[in-house]
C-alpha cells in the first residue's frame, strides 16, 4: 500500500485525545460518517477540514488517540480523506480500532515532520519518505496489512464471508 500527501500537524503535539480527533457534541448527533468528518479536529483547529487535501497525514507526538475508545475517532479521520497518521505512539484501543476500520496508523519519530512537508509512505516496502529523504519503518504483521488492504474488518468479513486472515 502506497500513500502519498502532506504533513498536517497541530500545536499541541502530544496526548491528543478523541475528544480532540472528534468532538462528544457531535459523536452521537451525527451518524453520517462524512458529515461526522467535516468536524474533525475542529477543536484544535477549526479550519482543519476546510484546509486539508484527500491524502495528507496527520502527524503527531506520543498518545495519539487516547481518552475513549469510540470508534467515531478513527472513522471522522478516515472519512475526512486522511491517508494515514503517523505518531510516535498511539492509545492502544484506538490503533487497534484504525486498522479494524481500515485506517493506517504508523509509529514512527514524527520530530522531523513539518506541517506541509510531503510525505510518501510505503507499507509493503517498509519506508517513509519525507522531503524525498527515506526512513524505514517496522513492516506490519500479515494480518493488519489483510485488514488494510480489504478496507477494515467489516469490509473484511463481506469480502470473505467471515474472518480469513
Amino acid at each position: 500500500m502506497k500513500l502519498k500527501g502532506k504533513a498536517r500537524r497541530f500545536k499541541q503535539d502530544n496526548d491528543i485525545n478523541t475528544d480532540y480527533i472528534i468532538s462528544g457534541r457531535y459523536k452521537f448527533k451525527i451518524q453520517d460518517p462524512v458529515e461526522l468528518a467535516k468536524h474533525v479536529m475542529e477543536d484544535l483547529d477549526p479550519e482543519f477540514y476546510n484546509r486539508i487535501e484527500k491524502g495528507d497525514f496527520i502527524v503527531a507526538g506520543r498518545n495519539f488517540g487516547c481518552g475513549s475508545s469510540r470508534e467515531q475517532a478513527p472513522m471522522a479521520i478516515k472519512h475526512a480523506g486522511i491517508s494515514a497518521v503517523l505518531a510516535k505512539s498511539f492509545a492502544r484501543i484506538f490503533y487497534r480500532n484504525c486498522f479494524n476500520l481500515g485506517l493506517p496508523a504508523i509509529e514512527f519519530d514524527t520530530d522531523k515532520i513539518k506541517e506541509g512537508d510531503e510525505i510518501e509512505v510505503d507499507l509493503d516496502k517498509g519506508f517513509v519518505r519525507i522531503n524525498g529523504q527515506e526512513h524505514k519503518i517496522p513492516a506490519l504483521p500479515p494480518t493488519m496489512q489483510t485488514l488494510l488492504s480489504d478496507g477494515g474488518l467489516v469490509e473484511h468479513f463481506k469480502k470473505h464471508e467471515g474472518f480469513k486472515i
